[in-house]
């Protein structure tokens, strides 16, 4: 069975959940109808043709992960429109893909797809491709949003995937901007601590599974083989002739290259996750030798703005799931469900769910959960609260926080937590000697009914389930 984009496409068509957009322009407007969608409660894939100033065929995919329909066909899940529903296979099926993952390393083949079109020398040229500039103060074009950066351990050969943003420079030069605590650039300094270039590929349209899998933190070398285990069969790769990196076979566009330790170069601002414009930055420069492309190719983008953004659903439920079976791990009973709230964006509250069975409980949660690293910056507020409280659902939440959290008693202050360099809050003067770290604070807020008298706390006004299932049946057509 082939698991590739077009395949992907289909199968996000067939259920309603794909829309074509014809006549767009790559200068904001393919980024503004993105976010625009994105505000629609179920929201469809788009897919960008006939863009203004390229032919027909040269296609732009966004949304691709963007709801609990469209992330179930990209996990290989059950698809269905409840948060809850989709989290709750992920989280289920999250250990077997990691016990299993030894079983799909990547399959080396010699031919696919991407091989259709081969460019190099003077063919090379970056804006073959229609580009968006996606936001009005971005910095350029930016070739690279939901791609996977494929790098390789000078010391170990282990191959990372990692998604970072890629400004198209001219016609054969991008920016890379990777935060320094990623795999990719920690790579990339082992090469240029010897004086050497970094061999560097960069797949840009590919099945949604490859962007998300580079998108979330895995052991080192793992995601390939973890994308296998979703899949349920290995990844297809060839060794690209410049750089010896293994590619993916179906990916739709594939540049090659190299960074040079001598080569860095002005990159952004861009609109970033955390829903503001990232710092402008001196980035490594790609200088791309070979561009592998299908016929009619498909760029894929996943443009951040402010809440909801393209990128961050998968991201969501990946951490989310794992979230809760490190808290479970960790010997926290009776945790119901836990969410990162996709309202907020890219630095989302984290919301657990559990069901009280000790004073302390609910502290005790949200203390281990605010300093695990995934948190760094999407941990600024841990909020937890009590099994009738749907953490999907924002504006229960916010009732439990604002009719059972005392501020004077159930809010704590933790201080100097680790942040990164995107964090909007950091001011530029508070960088440490190496100009890399970087600090926060937490407020964990416990919005659980108070233990010692939980059993004399109000009645919650609820209906009763069988009067729910009578009340739809007799009127569904209105309710449903």
């Amino acid at each position: 069975m082939r698991h590739d984009l077009r395949d992907w496409l289909k199968k996000a068509e067939a259920i309603g959940k794909l829309k074509r957009i014809e006549g767009a322009d790559w200068d904001q407007e393919i980024g503004a109808v993105t976010a625009l969608n994105l505000k629609r409660k179920d929201c469809p894939a788009l897919l960008f043709d006939n863009i203004k100033g390229y032919p027909g065929g040269y296609r732009v995919l966004t949304s691709a992960c963007s709801t609990a329909s469209l992330a179930a066909l990209v996990f290989n899940l059950p698809v269905t429109d409840s948060d809850l529903e989709v989290l709750g296979s992920f989280r289920e099926k999250l250990p077997q893909w990691e016990a299993n993952m030894h079983k799909f390393p990547p399959q080396v083949v010699n031919s696919g797809p991407v091989l259709e079109n081969v460019l190099s020398g003077d063919k090379v040229d970056l804006f073959k491709f229609p580009v968006p500039k996606w936001h009005s103060l971005d910095g350029g074009r930016y070739i690279g949003t939901g791609d996977a950066i494929i790098t390789r351990d000078p010391d170990t050969g282990e191959i990372n995937l990692g998604t970072y943003r890629v400004q198209v420079l001219s016609k054969r030069t991008t920016g890379l901007y990777m935060d320094p605590i990623k795999h990719g650039d920690i790579h990339r300094a082992k090469y240029h601590a010897r004086g050497k270039p970094c061999p560097v590929a960069v797949s840009v349209g590919h099945h949604p599974l490859i962007f998300r899998v580079g998108a979330v933190e895995l052991p080192p070398g793992a995601e390939y083989s973890f994308a296998g285990a979703i899949m349920g069969e290995p990844v297809k790769v060839i060794e690209e002739e410049v750089t010896g990196l293994p590619i993916p076979a179906d990916s739709e566009i594939v540049l090659a290259g190299w960074c040079h330790p001598d080569k860095f170069h002005s990159e952004g601002p861009y609109g970033e996750w955390t829903g503001y414009y990232g710092r402008k930055t001196q980035s490594p420069v790609i200088e791309v030798e070979r561009i592998y492309h299908r016929n009619e190719p498909v760029l894929l983008g996943s443009p951040d703005s402010r809440p909801p953004s393209d990128a961050s659903y998968g991201q969501i439920l990946f951490r989310s799931a794992l979230l809760h079976n490190i808290l479970t791990r960790s010997g926290i009973p009776d945790i119901k469900a836990v969410w990162l709230s996709r309202e907020v964006n890219g630095p989302p509250m984290a919301i657990i769910s559990l069901k009280q069975r000790y004073s302390g409980h609910a502290k005790q949660a949200a203390v281990i959960a605010c300093q695990l690293r995934m948190l760094d910056l999407q941990g600024r507020f841990v909020v937890v609260v009590d099994d009738d409280i749907d953490p999907t659902n924002t504006s229960e939440v916010l009732w439990a926080m604002c009719s059972r959290v005392e501020p004077a008693q159930d809010i704590d202050i933790i201080r100097g937590t680790p942040s990164t360099i995107l964090d909007a809050r950091v001011p530029r003067d508070a960088r440490t000697r190496d100009g890399r770290s970087f600090t926060n604070s937490r407020a964990i807020i416990n919005a659980c009914k108070p233990y010692e008298w939980i059993d004399e706390f109000p009645k919650s006004i609820d209906l009763e389930p069988e009067m729910v299932k009578r009340i739809k049946a007799k009127w569904s057509d209105l309710l449903e």
